[in-house]
């Protein structure tokens, strides 16, 4: 049976807009966390349609409260602030098993967004994550090497990670560089929604 024009044009019309849809419920159910810390709080929105395996991984963690009472060990301004993986006496947290490296997702280390900290093997990403504080091209995937994946934004509170990129940094614990001079807290990361 052959659908005339208008029936057709119909269809595709009702098609797109189911699509449209339920792309922005997708959008607005996906899940946000708060990092409250000694500075004040931010609220980031995570991405697990782009970076599913490292925001499981991110959750568990959240939720299990892992992140509570762990410090941003690692302070550059105009680069990234990270933490969530070392006690307030610097020593480092028992991890899971590392997250598969998810960075060629399509989402760039640009200023706001929030990325899996790792070692210089690719697929070594557990439970430290850090926050663009500038776009940081550099730290996105090449066609030669592997970059580190960014898993969500900071969606309110921008201003308490720039007051985290401006505090005095050095030597302190086992870090000799870059680590603030006075601690800066994650009191904890709560799943909002």
């Amino acid at each position: 049976m052959r659908i005339p024009g208008f029936a057709r044009l119909l269809a595709l019309s009702a098609a797109l807009v189911l699509g449209v849809v339920s792309l922005v419920s997708a959008q607005s159910s996906a899940p946000r966390v708060r990092v409250d810390t000694s500075l004040g709080s931010f609220t980031v929105e995570l991405d697990p349609q782009r970076a599913p395996l490292t925001v499981a991984s991110f959750l568990e963690y959240a939720k299990a409260g892992f992140y509570t009472d762990t410090v941003f060990h690692r302070v550059i301004g105009n680069f990234v602030v990270q933490g969530g993986g070392f006690d307030t006496k610097y020593v480092e947290k028992p991890t899971r098993p590392a997250t598969p490296n998810e960075s060629g997702n399509g989402l760039s280390n640009r200023r706001g967004t929030v990325g899996l900290a790792r070692t210089g093997e690719p697929h070594s990403g557990t439970a430290q994550f850090y926050v663009n504080l500038a776009d940081n091209a550099a730290l996105d995937p090449q066609p030669s090497r592997w970059g580190y994946t960014v898993f969500g934004r900071v969606i309110e509170g921008m201003n308490v990670v720039d007051d985290i990129g401006a505090v005095a940094t050095g030597n302190v614990g086992p870090f000799d560089h870059d680590a603030p001079m006075q601690p800066i807290v994650i009191k904890r990361v709560e799943v909002l929604q």
